[in-house]
């Protein structure tokens, strides 16, 4: 089938690269000329493990490309996605639509024939409503059908997950338009893949009730984390302990400085805003979110407790600056605000990450990037892994110890074993993971 993906961004790229895989025709359209020369000329814009790979591939074979030519692009396709960015509108937390509705204008004005137009968008309920109304005010003679079919991709393992799905959700009432997308997703569904159709408003929140969801299973845990310390008990266990229960299940329960990225922070806030508008507010999202916000530089403060109560003219080396591995995105990376609040608590910062330090440049000031964790920990009064990598899990801590100025390791995604630091001669704290001695304490105060 001939599928014009319009937006070249994250979504629109995996997802346009893995249709051509399948062995659809694709035009990914994009309104920004250096993005085109970039991906024209072989070079990915953003870090995707295994995508340039896959572009390179199917451009190469001729059924991936890329055009900022709107409107051929849509008059020969079957199917017309909508991948543009829906980010947080400036003051109000809505989710900002005018990517969306400029992107159905010009649908409208290019469609040839019956056409059936996809939100892979995230967007709030209702949108597909307006960008329907949209296509019919612009061109009250089109033939065409509009499809909600959110996309459920994690950044660092997209491919993987567009390809082996959790599930396929495809909001429609439409026989064409369900024929069609049938026929997009042939492979997956010769491969099994549970397929969900719904009314295209069910599909929309089903996205942002997903993403909600694991946003409150992420605060759970790191609520629990800080009874946890309080109380001399060990996070991970707990962790364990609870995600054996079928019910619950142990993915997204791993402690740490709060959750960032592209997806979460924006899709449980303009979730909040559409039940706020419909009277029906979602107290749990509310809190989640309030909770997470402040984490961050609760962070930050914790660093400076490991550093014996001021890090004023101290040296603070951070290890990972993206929000999560195998990504160089940094959109309310937690890194940022740590960095703020112990730049405003008087600290100096030096930071290595492996794939976002350019974007990270663009968002902090000064902050020395450096080489390696090594030349990160050179002088340091403190250490701090920010982001899981794989290559922070087995740092020669010997090395590390002799380099820095003070020995002192905060470990805010739990990746070491805490006997094994101590004994490189290190102080160190992490998430969670409480001693008994808190317990000794209170027994104390009690009797007292």
């Amino acid at each position: 089938m001939k599928v014009t993906m319009i937006g070249a961004g994250y979504v629109g790229l995996v997802s346009g690269a893995c249709f051509a895989d399948f062995g659809h025709e694709v035009v990914c359209v994009d309104h920004d000329p250096a993005k085109l020369e970039a991906l024209n000329s072989g070079r990915i814009p953003i870090y995707e493990p295994g995508l340039d790979a896959l572009v390179a591939s199917n451009a190469k074979q001729g059924r991936l490309i890329f055009s900022g030519d709107l409107a051929s692009a849509v008059a020969s396709a079957d199917v017309v996605f909508i991948a543009v960015g829906t980010p947080s509108r400036r003051g109000d937390g809505y989710a900002d639509l005018s990517y969306v509705e400029q992107a159905a204008r010009e649908i409208a004005r290019s469609m040839d024939g019956f056409t059936v137009v996809v939100t892979k968008s995230t967007v709030p309920v209702g949108t597909g409503d307006e960008v329907e109304r949209i296509i019919q005010a612009e061109n009250p003679e089109a033939d065409f059908a509009v499809v909600s079919n959110p996309e459920f991709l994690r950044e660092g393992s997209a491919i993987d997950d567009f390809k082996r799905p959790d599930r396929i959700v495809i909001g429609t009432t439409d026989e064409r338009a369900r024929k069609v997308m049938q026929e997009i997703y042939r492979p997956l569904f010769l491969n099994a893949a549970p397929v969900l159709f719904t009314e295209r408003r069910t599909a929309e929140l089903t996205k942002y009730a997903g993403n909600a969801f694991l946003a409150m299973k992420v605060t759970f845990i790191n609520e629990i984390a800080d009874l946890c310390e309080r109380v001399g008990a060990n996070v991970q266990d707990v962790a364990r302990g609870i995600g054996m229960d079928g019910r619950i299940g142990p993915k997204f329960l791993h402690a740490g400085p709060g959750y960032g990225g592209s997806c979460f922070p924006k899709d449980t806030l303009a979730l909040v805003k559409t039940a706020q508008d419909a009277e029906s507010p979602v107290r749990l999202i509310e809190t989640t979110v309030a909770i997470n916000d402040q984490r961050k530089r609760a962070m930050a403060r914790k660093v400076v407790r490991a550093c014996g109560g001021s890090v004023r003219g101290k040296t603070i080396g951070v290890l990972g600056l993206t929000f999560k591995q195998n990504t160089d995105d940094m959109r309310e990376a937690p890194s940022l605000n740590i960095i703020q609040a112990l730049q405003d608590n008087g600290a100096t910062i030096q930071a290595y990450d492996p794939e976002g330090m350019d974007q990270a440049a663009q968002l902090l000031d000064n902050v020395a990037f450096c080489k390696t964790a090594y030349e990160t920990a050179k002088d340091a009064h403190a250490l701090v892994i920010v982001t899981e990598w794989d290559a922070f899990r087995s740092l020669d801590l010997e090395r590390l110890r002799e380099t820095m100025a003070s020995p002192i390791l905060v470990d805010l995604r739990n990746i070491y074993n805490p006997t094994q630091v101590e004994a490189a001669g290190f102080t160190y704290e992490s998430i969670g993971r409480g001693s008994n001695g808190w317990m000794i304490d209170a027994a104390s105060e009690a009797a007292e």
